[in-house]
């Protein structure tokens, strides 16, 4: 499983254009030919999976849609099974796309009956206002679970670190409702699971590759997953030196190369 963001590409700030890392069309060309399976899993929102992979494509990454994931992926899964069937989604059209296409009524703000729902899914949204907010704050209030695309703060762009803007909207809403959050994609271990799932195998058998120890490492270390990390991203070889071991990977790669070096090894 490979991230996006600091791993394969760096975007810009507005997730409109993408500079491919080193290797990394490479490395998953490899993987493709020797016929083993690998998957994509950003913590971004914006984009349905399938238009995701579409971009990523065009810019020269062999990826099917089937293999790009997001966290509205493993959100929409979630729900389905849960019987959860109308949510407020504080978002971009993006965002919503996977729930609605797994039969989920998405509403958004504005919208009649906007608070009327059993769950409020916040992802990708920086257009956000205080409308959202209050929206998101009734809807809880009468009952509705919160669950959010991202819990991380930064991720790695071509301008450096840019905000996570689901951390920041679910901080308002917690802020107001003292709602307990439930985190969909990375590191919960729900997203790992989709992961797995999708790869076919089990979460331990899952060689996590990524750039922040707060995010994959964290969930594969959560899971009993191999932790692979690059430097390519937000962390530094230095600062992954100095990560608790709960955060800390198996393994840092110099290259995204070695990962097929790793795949021999085992």
């Amino acid at each position: 499983m490979f991230d996006v963001d600091g791993t394969l590409l760096l975007s810009d700030r507005a997730l409109g254009g993408y500079e491919v890392l080193p290797g990394a069309i490479e490395v998953l060309a490899a993987l493709r030919e020797r016929a083993f399976p690998f998957v994509l899993l950003t913590n971004g929102s914006n984009y349905p999976p399938a238009e995701q992979a579409a971009k990523l494509r065009r810019s020269g990454l062999p990826v099917e849609d089937a293999q790009m994931i997001t966290p509205s992926s493993v959100t929409a899964d979630y729900l389905s099974r849960r019987g959860i069937r109308r949510v407020l989604v504080l978002g971009t059209p993006g965002v919503g796309h996977a729930l609605a296409q797994a039969g989920i009524e998405t509403v958004y703000t504005g919208e009649p009956g906007a608070a009327e729902v059993d769950a409020v899914y916040v992802g990708w949204h920086p257009e956000c206002g205080m409308k959202d907010i209050e929206t998101a704050a009734h809807a809880i209030w009468s009952g509705a679970k919160l669950f959010s695309a991202s819990d991380v703060p930064f991720f790695a762009t071509r301008q450096g670190r840019s905000i996570g803007y689901s951390f920041a909207i679910v901080g308002a809403i917690r802020r107001l409702t003292r709602a307990p959050v439930t985190v969909m994609g990375k590191p919960s271990l729900h997203a790992l699971r989709f992961v797995a799932k999708r790869l076919g195998t089990a979460m331990s058998h899952v060689g996590v590759v990524g750039d922040d120890p707060i995010v994959e490492s964290l969930m594969a270390r959560r899971g009993g997953a191999t932790a692979l990390a690059v430097t390519t991203g937000i962390t530094s070889r230095h600062e992954w030196l100095r990560q608790p071991e709960k955060r800390r990977p198996h393994r840092i790669l110099d290259e995204l190369s070695e990962v097929l070096t790793c795949l021999s090894e085992v």
